[in-house]
């Protein structure tokens, strides 16, 4: 009887030298991957908040002319024509010399990709500008309420 040769000559497999050089090449790219996946992931949502705030910023604006053109009847004197509240966009207003046609200006508030909430910082035409509270008399201006900053080191709610 024979004893077969433990090393066979068409042996299949990895030696442990291969198997530590493909790891290493696989860490080395997953690391290179990680940063950009984070990267990729911050700019959609830099992306989205641009996009929610024109989106609010365009609602107000027609609002604001809409009042002033005198289609919406009546506004109070405080608001400078301006909403009194982000939910009187989505709930509507009613035109004025109609009974019961409604004009909304937002289907809904949009979602804060950095807070993921529908609760948005708020500035009313006698606010500073750089104010952090809200005067509650209108709607003049809106802004994400977080603090984390852009790359360039700009606060994502100066935009």
């Amino acid at each position: 009887m024979g004893f077969s040769n433990p090393r066979r000559k068409n042996q299949r497999g990895f030696t442990l030298v291969e198997l530590i050089v493909s790891f290493t090449i696989l860490l080395v790219l997953s690391t290179m991957a990680v940063p950009l996946a984070r990267y990729k992931l911050r700019r959609d949502r830099e992306v989205a908040l641009r996009n929610a705030l024109v989106e609010m910023r365009r609602a107000i604006d027609k609002y604001k002319d809409d009042a002033d053109a005198g289609k919406l009847g009546q506004t109070k004197i405080d608001t400078y024509g301006y909403p009194e509240s982000l939910d009187v966009l989505v709930d509507g207003v009613k035109m004025a010399g109609s009974v019961d046609t409604k004009k909304r200006y937002l289907r809904r508030i949009p979602l804060d990709p950095f807070t993921n909430s529908r609760e948005w910082g708020k500035r009313s035409m006698q606010d500073d500008p750089t104010s952090t509270s809200w005067g509650g008399q209108n709607v003049f201006d809106v802004y994400t309420t977080t603090t984390e900053k852009a790359p360039d080191g700009t606060a994502y709610s100066e935009w």
